[in-house]
């Protein structure tokens, strides 16, 4: 039984789990979608009330009734890489590849449609409300009028983009960034903008969460950190992420959030504040990990391996509820 992965081919997070397969026997395929037709093949065949489809990356066979399990990771563009690309032959090959993996019995590391409906900025901050989870004060408003208005409710604010990455070639990660004070919210009008209450935060916080197991990192912020060094990923702080414990409260309700969001895996991303309390800031479905794991220790790129190569026949993605916290 087979391990398949549908990720870019410059994917250091899938090579950590690559290799972790690789020492433990379990065969995988991984391949880009972006790379179908091409590079990529498949064939399915429904015959006599029978299906049997077969994949094809980088020389090998693979049958689909063969796979253990599909780790959706980072996936190009089906099609995107062919010498006349077009939103038809997009839409042509996503249906072909994805209707036939999702006609299996296959275990999904997101399920597509679930991965689909999770990256979605909103749905997260109100999915994780009625989870449990504490949410900062966020407005998103393409009307100048709410922008101003919220920002006297709250005067120190930041700002992040609704969707993440900026799609540019290569993909550009934008900050989140302080709102200075006396801000011209004018040009909200232009596009969609959130706003958030700014959490004046102790610490960050990485949830990884694989299966039924709970990975918790922490990164402490200096006390002389300036204010406006909102973005972890931007602050020049060289302090270590180092292993947490998960708050009962908190794993209770991340328990929840992946379970109706019918998700495997998940990373969180948290604020600690004064009095410890760990604000959600978001969950990123298909998140790296490796940069904590090189910090900690911890074993993610095994215990995602591990999930993997787990063989249990229709099992489906939905979660058994079980969550334990891993040191």
């Amino acid at each position: 039984m087979t391990v398949l992965i549908l990720t870019c081919e410059q994917d250091v997070t899938a090579d950590l789990v690559v290799a972790q397969l690789n020492r433990t026997g379990v065969p995988v395929v991984r391949l880009d979608p972006a790379d179908l037709p091409g590079e990529v093949a498949l064939s399915g065949e429904y015959v006599h009330g029978a299906f049997r489809g077969h994949l094809s990356a980088g020389g090998r066979l693979v049958s689909m009734s063969g796979l253990r399990s599909v780790w959706l990771r980072r996936p190009g563009v089906p099609a995107s890489r062919v010498a006349e690309p077009s939103a038809w032959l997009t839409e042509e090959s996503s249906q072909a590849l994805y209707g036939m993996l999702r006609g299996t019995d296959v275990r999904w590391m997101n399920d597509p449609d679930a991965a689909r409906r999770a990256r979605h900025k909103p749905w997260q901050l109100r999915h994780a409300q009625r989870c449990g989870l504490p949410v900062p004060a966020t407005l998103i408003t393409t009307f100048p009028q709410a922008a101003r208005d919220f920002a006297e409710r709250f005067p120190d604010l930041v700002v992040k983009p609704v969707s993440g990455t900026h799609p540019q070639e290569p993909p550009r990660t934008v900050p989140t960034s302080r709102i200075a004070p006396g801000t011209d919210f004018t040009a909200v009008a232009f596009g969609p903008t959130l706003l958030q209450r700014r959490i004046a935060k102790t610490a960050d916080i990485r949830l990884t969460v694989v299966g039924d197991r709970m990975l918790a990192a922490r990164k402490a912020v200096a006390p002389d950190a300036h204010p406006d060094e909102v973005d972890v990923r931007f602050a020049p702080s060289t302090a270590p992420w180092q292993p947490v414990d998960v708050p009962a409260r908190t794993a209770t309700a991340v328990r929840a959030y992946l379970r109706d969001a019918e998700l495997s895996y998940g990373a969180f991303d948290f604020a600690e504040d004064a009095d410890g309390i760990w604000w959600f800031l978001e969950c990123n479905q298909s998140g790296q990990f490796g940069f904590v794991e090189m910090d900690t220790g911890q074993p993610i790129a095994r215990s995602v391996a591990d999930w993997l190569a787990r063989e249990e026949p229709g099992a489906g993605t939905r979660r058994d509820g079980r969550i334990r916290a891993t040191p």
